[in-house]
């Protein structure tokens, strides 16, 4: 039955409850994720019913092409946004990355849960079992669908070739196992842990080697501005140390106007209540970059600051403002302008700042 945009149901004993209706990928994993977030409602609203939609998205749909030539920002989160609006659903869940810095109008982030590890993997063709990528013999190949790890890759294993892998965790892996096109791939480390494959990970890419992805190992749930009752239940799902490293990369990222055609990349940590974060850009080949880290203190009258006091009054644009500007706007992206530079590689400009 359903009253306005609101979907109930009416139990054996005549009680009605509202069904809160999730949103997500149909991939395995993003099933695996969005059903860790339901157990977690569901643990804290027993009396609430939840129903998961599953859907495909424009990334899920095109898989001959790699990401950074498809030219669409939203190839993960479009047609989850549009049940969104259209109130087909009440609330999305997204791996943090996929989601553009400018999310649609009337729409924000009610909460961003603890980070699994954020940093990139190695998954090794089995006939390689218990080497390194500096082991790797010269001209292997790599696969990754991501300009950002080949570009820093290339920098630091010049020996290495890199190729265009797509398809979800399972097809890539299959194409690893099953051919020999590819001596090695590399993935997101957060996607093999959650999937259970954390045998297959032969080497964790510390960011000497490469630097992950902006919102890389923090899952987002996105919900309808207005919607105040499901802001605050899952506003609870918040991790202060996840929101903050979050907020800075993603204000990063913002003021680059970056996305997966250029290789940006973040390094941050939270400590001893100060914010550090690294970021970076590199041209395509990984030959020029610009980088620079920097640090800021998340104390106020020396109490920590905790972007959390507010509970489902949280809105990360509030935050980029109030946390990450004098940050971000003033120290950071001043530093790398005045680098500023145009490079070319292989036929391609590519404008940093």
């Amino acid at each position: 039955m359903a009253d306005g945009p609101y979907k109930f149901i009416r139990d054996g004993d005549g009680k009605v409850s509202r069904v809160i209706r999730v949103g997500t990928r149909k991939s395995q994993l993003a099933r695996i994720q969005t059903d860790s977030i339901v157990e977690k409602l569901k643990g804290l609203h027993p009396d609430v019913n939840f129903e998961i939609v599953a859907m495909s998205t424009t990334g899920d749909k095109i898989l001959d092409t790699a990401l950074s030539k498809i030219g669409e920002k939203s190839l993960f989160t479009k047609e989850l946004e549009n049940a969104l609006e259209k109130n087909e659903v009440d609330l999305v869940v997204h791996s943090l990355k996929d989601l553009p810095t400018v999310l649609p109008v009337g729409f924000t982030i009610g909460a961003v849960l603890k980070r699994e590890n954020p940093h990139d993997a190695v998954v090794l063709h089995p006939k390689n079992k218990g080497k390194r990528l500096d082991a790797l013999v010269n001209k292997s190949v790599i696969g990754t669908s991501s300009l950002r790890r080949a570009a820093q890759l290339k920098r630091r294993f010049p020996h290495l070739e890199f190729k265009d892998i797509r398809g979800n965790l399972n097809t890539r892996l299959k194409k690893l196992d099953e051919k020999d096109d590819f001596s090695a791939i590399v993935l997101a480390a957060a996607g093999l842990r959650r999937m259970g494959w954390e045998n297959r990970i032969s080497q964790i890419l510390g960011p000497e080697d490469c630097m992950y992805a902006v919102g890389q190992g923090a899952l987002a749930v996105e919900v309808r501005a207005r919607d105040r009752d499901i802001l605050e239940m899952v506003s609870v799902l918040n991790d202060s140390d996840t929101v903050l490293s979050c907020i800075a990369e993603r204000a990063f990222l913002k003021h680059l106007e970056g996305g997966c055609s250029v290789p940006v990349a973040v390094y941050t940590e939270v400590k001893n209540s100060q914010v550090y974060m690294t970021g970076a850009v590199f041209s395509l080949d990984g030959s020029d970059s610009l980088k620079e880290t920097m640090q800021t203190s998340i104390s106020s009258d020396n109490q920590v600051v905790n972007p959390l006091k507010y509970r489902y009054n949280f809105r990360y644009s509030e935050c980029f403002e109030f946390y990450t500007d004098p940050f971000v706007c003033n120290l950071m992206i001043p530093r790398l302008r005045s680098r500023r530079r145009l490079m070319r590689r292989s036929s391609v400009w590519v404008s940093l700042l």
